[in-house]
């Protein structure tokens, strides 16, 4: 198994693909930026104050020992990478890196029922230690890069930027399988649907009864429903309503006993 130190240099390789080289697109709020490393982010490793102080044309002439150091402290140390199993190790610190250590390292925290402070102590790696255990490495790089991606899909630039952002999260996940021996296995997914379906399945006199409701709202507006004829809209609505308070009282019995 490789060290750390080589597992870094081989995750970095991965990350520096993505990044590419000096940009300085209008629309990216990063502004100048160098195999990913954003102005800001280079002057505040130079402590220069404030940032912007620093030239662009540092930013340009940024090297890629310095931009290494950079990723190590910032990035991989500061999200405990090289902490965690191999996959999970290159799916965060990609993570970290595209939007933030805190929010990568806060997603996977919610993602094993940790608090999620941004800091990967004993309590962050024990939790993981567990859900890999329970569910597989693979399914939870899975998870992680399904809300990275949700996030992603709710920002303003996401219209400019969200293909790339989208190939890279997928990217990433495949990489980070290929790292495991596999994406999650049939099984695996096959529990989440079933798991989905008991939640829904807890709820379903409340859908039916929903559903009663908006046929007679649509029977009010004057919209006629074939499958319905001979039931009056306020004759579904007062059947929807008893439905869900004998629900209820069905539920309080069942407390009591």
């Amino acid at each position: 198994m490789p060290d750390e130190n080589q597992r870094f240099a081989e995750c970095l390789k991965v990350v520096l693909a993505h990044e590419g080289g000096y940009v300085d697109h209008p629309a990216d709020p990063g502004g100048a930026t160098n195999m990913g490393i954003t102005h800001k982010t280079l002057a505040r490793w130079r402590q220069v104050s404030p940032w912007w102080q620093l030239p662009k044309s540092a930013v340009q002439g940024l090297k890629i020992d310095e931009a290494a150091s950079i990723y190590r402290a910032s990035y991989w140390d500061r999200s405990k990478a090289g902490a965690l199993p191999a996959g999970l190790d290159l799916a965060l610190f990609d993570y970290a890196v595209n939007s933030g250590p805190d929010r990568a390292i806060k997603s996977l925290q919610k993602l094993v029922n940790v608090v999620p402070d941004g800091q990967v102590g004993p309590l962050t790696l024990a939790a993981i230690r567990d859900r890999v255990a329970a569910t597989g490495i693979a399914g939870l790089i899975d998870a992680l890069c399904n809300q990275r991606l949700s996030f992603l899909t709710q920002l303003a630039t996401f219209a400019v930027f969200g293909r790339g952002w989208r190939k890279r999260v997928e990217d990433i996940r495949a990489a980070a399988f290929a790292l495991t021996g596999g994406p999650p296995t049939t099984e695996t997914a096959t529990n989440f649907w079933s798991d989905i379906m008991n939640i829904l399945a807890g709820y379903k006199t409340y859908i039916v009864a929903a559903a009663m409701v908006l046929a007679g709202l649509t029977q009010v507006l004057g919209v006629d429903i074939p499958s319905l004829e001979g039931h009056s809209a306020g004759q579904l609505i007062l059947e929807a309503i008893a439905i869900v308070f004998l629900r209820k009282g069905i539920k309080s019995d069942i407390g009591k006993v």
